[in-house]
């Protein structure tokens, strides 16, 4: 992706064939990576239906760590300059790091690159207020992941693993109710530990969570939970697929396809 920013640069006639390079190879690693052993697995089990010994052994890949992450963040990379909105680094230091920075690596926000690399470009010193800002979102995210989150995944993991499940609506109310929360907890905890961290290195990352329970839509709370994804599909996905501009129904078709997208992402 380095190397086709810098093509896609000097070489603009041929940009639409470089970005397909791009987006296949990115999309084929983390397919590869994340549906490799689905796959395998499912043309055993088509195998069998048909009375065929045959196995395909698995291929036992290890997912790379934070892979899901900084391929989106590579490949808004190369869109955003074929789109004519950034212009690429020659510094491959500075592409790596906006790519592979660890606190937002294993779970975002996910980072774009014109908001990342100009920041890279200037090294300032740290102000007091960032040093504040950051050990307050450092404190109260592990307080939300190990406090709130982590107590809570005991009840609702014991109550999903159960053998026989409880027969009680009640139960399984508290039970959801508990859930929403530690998913909540658990994820915002982790991004407000990344943006404390990235304060404390002199970086701003965007916020990935505004309060997505006190929503009054479905389309309210995808506007406030984790808002780094889901503004990655909105701008790279949904809107290169036409957004509503060409009536209602194809933009339910392109909100469906969208989804989907996301869902994929998500994993098998």
């Amino acid at each position: 992706d380095f190397f086709a920013g810098l093509a896609m640069s000097r070489f603009p006639n041929r940009k639409k064939p470089l970005l397909v390079l791009s987006i296949m190879g990115n999309v084929g690693a983390l397919g590869t990576f994340k549906y490799l052993n689905f796959g395998i697995n499912n043309a055993n089990w088509l195998l069998q239906l048909f009375g065929i010994d045959a196995q395909i052994p698995s291929a036992n890949l290890i997912l790379p760590v934070g892979i899901s992450f900084y391929t989106f963040q590579s490949m808004s990379y190369t869109i955003d300059i074929y789109r004519g909105r950034l212009k690429p680094t020659r510094n491959i230091f500075h592409f790596f790091a906006y790519l592979a920075l660890f606190p937002q690596l294993v779970a975002g926000p996910i980072v774009r690159a014109r908001d990342l690399l100009p920041q890279l470009k200037v090294v300032k010193p740290l102000t007091e207020q960032q040093r504040w800002e950051g050990l307050n979102l450092v404190g109260f995210g592990f307080f939300k992941k190990v406090v709130i989150a982590d107590a809570l995944a005991k009840a609702v993991n014991d109550a999903f693993a159960r053998s026989t499940p409880v027969d009680s609506a009640g139960y399984w109310w508290v039970i959801m109710i508990m859930f929403a929360f530690q998913i909540y907890c658990d994820f915002s905890g982790y991004s407000d530990i990344a943006r404390g961290l990235g304060k404390w290195m002199g970086y701003e990352f965007p916020v990935n969570f505004r309060n997505p329970y006190i929503a009054s839509s479905f389309q309210e709370f995808w506007q406030r939970w984790h808002i780094s994804l889901s503004t990655w599909f909105r701008d790279y996905v949904y809107i290169s697929l036409g957004g509503s501009r060409k009536g209602k129904f194809k933009a339910h078709v392109n909100m469906w396809i969208t989804m989907l997208i996301s869902g994929l992402w998500h994993g098998a």
